[in-house]
């Protein structure tokens, strides 16, 4: 596989960060003002290289905020025109490896959800919160209240 072409290109690729990017750093804070205790960039399986952004392991609920231009976003991606040949085949894999984690992550009883980065904040975070009180509820009923509570101690 060919490299970035251009030293800009080499540059702005060095700078991408893997965690704490600026989209997961506002949702996480919303979370944690609600009291939501969570892990950060937490791999749940061993043997994969993917890590969930954000992940409610009592839960089972993994949480990824994905880049728009890395993930291939249809409202926002814009195809470099430089290099093609190595962009194109690279992004493309992003999306199928995406799929293939949601897959392994489910098969293994997972509730995966994926955001975009230009998705507000706050709604993301709701979303997520809708996600872990349903969690939450359905441990209680199905009588495992240790899942159930609200701060995550025991």
């Amino acid at each position: 596989m060919s490299r970035a072409s251009s030293d800009t290109s080499r540059r702005v690729m060095r700078s991408n960060m893997r965690r704490d990017t600026a989209p997961e750093l506002a949702v996480r804070r919303i979370l944690h003002a609600k009291g939501m205790r969570y892990r950060v960039d937490f791999r749940v399986v061993r043997e994969t290289r993917s890590r969930a952004d954000i992940a409610f392991t009592r839960q089972r609920i993994a949480v990824f905020i994905d880049g728009c231009f890395w993930h291939s976003c249809p409202e926002h991606l814009h195809l470099p025109k430089a290099n093609a040949d190595y962009w194109i085949p690279k992004l493309a894999r992003n999306v199928e490896r995406d799929a293939e984690v949601a897959a392994v992550l489910r098969g293994l009883g997972w509730t995966v959800l994926r955001f975009w980065e230009h998705v507000p904040a706050q709604d993301t975070a709701d979303r997520i919160i809708v996600a872990v009180e349903r969690a939450r509820e359905s441990a209680s009923r199905a009588g495992h209240p240790r899942h159930a509570d609200v701060d995550g101690s025991q």
